[in-house]
């Protein structure tokens, strides 16, 4: 009885690719075309860059499960249905530092923050959220936003060459920006980065800023993660496929294997809404969570890891991570 109930229809999931090129305001319009040709029962992993809000809107009205985007700049509408995210992204990063904000014990009073972006880039956002929560604790915002996308040069070392020893430094940076600054740190009490953008680990800091830098770090730690992601790190071997990027693509394997054990509890539902109301359901039993140290979703929640660490940089070498708070969830 079990058997035939499970196995009604042999179901061959076939994966189509859609590609959206051009300007972010014809998004939609391509994929309702593509939505009309190729009709799918739900969205997984895509790779949305600095701006998946038109994807969002699109699925929304499509009543279409998106399922786990690789974004760091998710939309934040909690009363959404359809769209699922891992975590919040560089706005949970924001969070990260807020709290460290308001945490006196844990960084030293302040009375001045300077924030560098670039305007064109996700931290721009992320700048925004952390100046309400900065204010909330009482503390002075400056905003220093980069025009451009190329290195900061001498507008990055402008930006940054009056932060004193009262105040704290955020840098909302790429790679090629922080590879730039001087071998000399700011004068900044404390100065932080975005984990995402930045690049984990692997952020090409100077080595005489490390010691005073803090990352905003939305992840488990990597050596409490390592069992975890050998999973993705397995599968990607066995496939012969290099590792170009580890956190997307573990997230991107995390995401297909969610998918692939939600469809096999449907027991031939295949309805979208259901889908999603069983991810919300299952998802906080799952234990191999790749970078995330637990998820969890319900009614209501789009984002399934709530929380983060604030880290620092040690070892001779000045590459190891180590915490230097809690697990902090905003």
């Amino acid at each position: 009885s079990y058997r035939k109930q499970m196995f009604k229809v042999t179901r061959h999931w076939q994966l189509h690719v859609w590609k959206l090129e051009g300007p972010a305001a014809t998004w939609e319009d391509q994929l309702q075309h593509h939505l009309a040709a190729e009709p799918v029962f739900a969205v997984i992993s895509g790779i949305g860059g600095r701006n998946w809000a038109p994807v969002h809107h699109f699925c929304e009205q499509a009543h279409l499960p998106c399922l786990f985007p690789n974004v760091q700049l998710p939309v934040e509408a909690e009363d959404d249905f359809h769209t699922l995210y891992f975590s919040r992204g560089v706005l949970l990063e924001a969070g990260l530092i807020g709290h460290q904000l308001q945490d006196h014990a844990a960084t030293p009073v302040m009375q001045r923050l300077v924030q560098v972006y670039r305007t064109d880039d996700v931290g721009a956002a992320a700048a925004r959220a952390l100046k309400a929560l900065a204010q909330d604790a009482g503390v002075e915002v400056v905003d220093r936003g980069l025009e451009g996308s190329g290195p900061g040069g001498s507008n990055l070392a402008k930006a940054i060459k009056d932060a004193g020893p009262g105040d704290g430094l955020v840098l909302w940076l790429r790679p090629k920006d922080l590879a730039s600054l001087h071998a000399q740190p700011a004068g900044a009490a404390v100065v932080w980065v975005s984990g995402l953008m930045g690049g984990l680990e692997n952020a090409p800091l100077p080595a005489a800023w490390r010691t005073a830098t803090r990352m905003a770090y939305p992840f488990d730690l990597p050596e409490q993660r390592l069992v975890r992601v050998d999973y993705a790190l397995g599968w990607l071997r066995l496939h012969r496929i290099p590792v170009t990027d580890l956190q997307v693509q573990a997230d991107t394997y995390l995401a297909c294997g969610l998918l692939s054990e939600t469809l096999n509890h449907m027991t031939d539902t295949f309805v979208r809404d259901y889908l999603v109301e069983r991810m919300e359901r299952n998802l906080e039993h799952r234990v191999v969570t790749g970078y995330y140290p637990r998820l969890a979703l319900a009614p209501g929640q789009r984002f399934a890891s709530k929380g983060g660490y604030i880290v620092r940089f040690a070892g001779v070498s000045g590459t190891k991570l180590l915490a230097a708070s809690d697990w902090i969830v905003p």
